[in-house]
């Protein structure tokens, strides 16, 4: 039988934008690889913060923007050789978080999004996945908070998590300096993994809908990536630091 990987994604780019070269190689190595992203809800008749969401990317309000992210997830998980699924939750502009200062605050008391997700994700860990990559909210993204507190609640304690250094966030330390959940993460080995450079990028490049946003565009994207390098930064939670297969670098 396949071992198998769940990578828990908030939204729909996390997951390849900050180890798309490991699940990759994941893939490669005959892993079943899963790509589950948390909030991926569609809204109709989207307003005021959520809408600008999206008319600052050049989509007209007509435009049902989730739809067409997931399906630049399901190009994405294809060239990384992982199945795509897609929780229906909402993104926080759709929750309450009124303006990009909100996303990046704690998480608001009437915020009632972590009954549901809670529930998602002890349905996902009941399927019994060998390997779960997930985020460690590098630059507070309240989305990100809240799916880290979330499965650290419900993680069985044997169960092998990498926790990915969420990207582009940890490229941006001066302008997402929030580490919320360092000190847990400092209870892990770090490792780093040497993913595969060149499907990461393939992969990042089909949200198209992004790139202009995270980072001016295409060029930008690959400049980043290249700065960052084509090693991938977890920390490693649980019985295994590393599948069998996967080559650490220093």
């Amino acid at each position: 039988m396949m071992p198998r990987a769940l990578a828990i994604s908030p939204h729909l780019d996390d997951a390849a934008f900050s180890c798309g070269g490991t699940l990759a190689r994941l893939a490669r190595m005959g892993w079943a690889v899963t790509v589950c992203t948390a909030f991926t809800q569609s809204v109709p008749r989207p307003t005021g913060f959520a809408l600008d969401c999206q008319l600052d990317k050049g989509l007209g309000p007509e435009v049902d923007y989730m739809a067409l992210r997931r399906a630049e997830d399901a190009a994405a998980c294809a060239l990384l050789g992982a199945a795509p699924q897609w929780l229906d939750l909402p993104e926080a502009p759709h929750r309450g978080y009124g303006d990009a200062r909100a996303l990046f605050a704690p998480p608001r008391p009437a915020d009632g999004i972590a009954a549901p997700l809670t529930r998602a994700l002890i349905s996902m860990l009941d399927a019994g996945p060998d390997l779960v990559l997930a985020p460690q909210a590098v630059g507070g993204h309240v989305d990100h908070v809240v799916l880290v507190r979330a499965l650290s609640a419900v993680l069985p304690t044997d169960l092998p998590v990498l926790w990915w250094t969420d990207f582009p966030y940890s490229a941006k330390p001066q302008s997402h300096p929030a580490r919320p959940f360092a000190a847990e993460m400092a209870a892990w080995p770090d490792v780093a993994v040497e993913g595969d450079a060149e499907t990461r990028h393939r992969a990042c490049s089909a949200y198209g809908t992004q790139l202009g946003f995270q980072f001016g565009g295409e060029a930008g994207l690959r400049q980043a990536l290249a700065e960052a390098g084509a090693v991938e930064r977890f920390r490693a939670q649980g019985r295994a630091l590393l599948p069998s297969g996967l080559r650490a670098a220093a």
